[in-house]
């Protein structure tokens, strides 16, 4: 199966390559996020921190998700909107740029969550982002598109591609689904424009580096880490400065963890890094979607320890009745993105990178 699904996406490539299947031009930037295999490489913050800069400097941007088990239209009914000229329903705007108009249940939780996170950036939802970003651009004038994970959506013509290499499990066991976990061949890292490494502890990785640059040969290598930056209170507006805790609150604590992501042991490490002592962790299935009942286990653990706190991601906070009442305070860890190498800043790899792209025509 795995060799079968490796034929298919080498003869999609191909079909596009050739222009057997076009692609489309929107005639604006079009920043591409996205990775060769499946699981978290951390794609969400590097996307929130790419938007903010790129709207500090006074570019209009829409972030264009497809949205977690979103559903397309059924074929016949695709069929009918096109013998009858009939035009498609617009994509789900889970933010206008100046208030969030959707949950994390009706438009995905990273959807939401950048939505949230990004007051004045425009986001929406929806498996055709072709349509999305022809909508975001007459819509609401954006002259900047970002992909979140967009890296296999070929429909449209991405200026930049920004692919992410998780540092700890860069391609697995080198095999595509359902054997490995990889979504293309490795070989495709020849697609990218720039290689961000993530979740790095700051150790130089020559093999890796030398692997990506033979097959792609001179491509720019920005290594990159998620750091830790404070608690904040579930329930609260991540705005509010006085519900965050440091995290030096987190030093000889003793704190219940749960989550729900596709890789619950980085965020468990970075507690016990900042001194949390954890008596006991309840992990879930990526993107569930918790029940009362979860919550009542959960809450039974925490006084039976008797924990200081309870401490998730805040992707998975965004899927928590923010009404819901606490017997013992739950917080979610905030992270962003530094570089580590390969640029002196953020800021002055977004300028390099996509200022640079935006002066230049499409490859």
């Amino acid at each position: 199966m795995s060799y079968l699904f490796t034929g298919v996406v080498k003869l999609r490539w191909w079909l596009y390559r050739k222009r057997v299947l076009h692609d489309q031009h929107l005639g604006c930037l079009v920043v591409v996020v996205g990775n060769l295999t499946v699981g978290g490489t951390g794609k969400t913050p590097v996307v929130e921190k790419f938007a903010r800069a790129l709207r500090d400097r006074g570019r209009r941007v829409a972030i264009l998700s497809r949205g977690y088990k979103s559903k397309a239209p059924p074929m016949w009914k695709k069929w009918w909107f096109w013998l009858t000229h009939t035009a498609e329903p617009p994509p789900r705007v889970v933010s206008d740029g100046k208030e969030v108009l959707l949950d994390s249940e009706q438009a995905g939780d990273e959807p939401y969550m950048l939505a949230r996170n990004l007051p004045g950036v425009h986001v929406l939802v929806d498996k055709n982002r072709v349509k999305a970003g022809e909508y975001a651009i007459k819509r609401f004038g954006c002259d900047t598109l970002i992909l979140d994970d967009g890296f296999q959506y070929l429909p449209l013509k991405g200026r930049l591609n920004l692919l992410l290499v998780d540092k700890t499990n860069p391609f697995g066991n080198g095999f595509l689904l359902p054997r490995g976990i990889l979504r293309e061949p490795i070989t495709h890292l020849k697609r990218a424009s720039y290689v961000f490494l993530t979740k790095s502890n700051g150790r130089r990785d020559t093999e890796l580096e030398e692997l990506i640059q033979r097959h792609n040969p001179g491509v720019d290598v920005i290594e990159c880490t998620h750091r830790p930056q404070y608690l904040q209170r579930l329930g609260e507006p991540p705005e509010t400065a006085a519900t965050r805790l440091p995290l030096e609150d987190l030093q000889g604590k003793r704190v219940g963890a749960f989550s729900g992501i596709a890789t619950p042991e980085s965020f468990e490490k970075f507690l016990r890094d900042l001194g949390a002592d954890i008596v006991f962790t309840r992990r879930f299935l990526d993107h569930y979607r918790f029940v009362p009942s979860d919550f009542v286990e959960i809450f039974s653990a925490g006084l039976e320890q008797k924990v200081d706190m309870i401490v998730t991601t805040e992707k998975d906070a965004v899927r928590i009745d923010s009404e819901m009442p606490c017997p013992v305070p739950i917080y979610y860890l905030r992270l962003e993105i530094d570089i580590l190498h390969g640029a002196d800043d953020f800021d002055e790899a977004v300028g390099r990178l996509c200022f640079e792209a935006a002066r230049t025509p499409d490859r």
